[in-house]
């Protein structure tokens, strides 16, 4: 039992990097896609560790689908938001425009 918790923290605690990976991406690259490209991909992958470890912790199933649930729609959520805006920096109505 202390296995699994031990396991579930570093679950939890590598989607919390992951995390401040995106974050630090987003301050540091110089464009506006560079950023989002970091964002999107860690924060993916930074949530679903996070959830992967909730549900180490807590393996009910209606916990489980609740968890799937709240990841797919984020993700549908971050993929609709980067689209839009990609698209406004491509267009070049953005802030960082010439």
């Amino acid at each position: 039992m202390v296995a699994l918790h031990w396991l579930a923290a570093a679950l939890i605690l590598a989607g919390l990097l992951f995390f401040v990976a995106g974050t630090v991406g987003l301050l540091r690259l110089p464009d506006a896609l560079s950023r989002l490209h970091a964002l999107t991909k860690a924060d993916n992958l930074g949530l679903f560790l996070v959830a992967l470890g909730l549900l180490v912790a807590n393996p009910e199933p209606f916990f489980a689908l609740k968890l799937l649930l709240i990841w797919l729609l984020v993700m549908a959520a971050a993929a609709t938001g980067a689209h839009l805006i990609a698209k406004r920096a491509v267009r070049g109505d953005g802030e960082d425009a010439p």
